[in-house]
């Protein structure tokens, strides 16, 4: 999709030579992706302290449970 935008040319060439981008297209592009990437880890972060958990859960026993009952249905396993 074909846009044209006012960009400051400082910028743009300051970033082509940090990312070692050849075209200012590159630039821009690596720029957006990593833009949103940076705001996608600030709203997970933002979640912090938000999430409701069990301090009594165990997440090692479960895994343990887990083999366990493998064990029992596979006859061919041998304890």
């Amino acid at each position: 999709m074909a846009t044209n935008l006012a960009l400051d040319d400082r910028l743009i060439d300051e970033a082509r030579r940090i990312g070692n981008h050849p075209t200012k297209k590159a630039a821009v592009t690596a720029t957006l992706e990593e833009y949103i990437q940076r705001r996608k880890q600030i709203a997970v972060l933002d979640l912090f302290g938000t999430v409701n958990f069990d301090p009594e859960y165990d997440p090692h026993a479960a895994r343990t449970l887990d083999r366990i009952e493998h064990f029992e249905l596979d006859p061919e396993i041998k304890l």
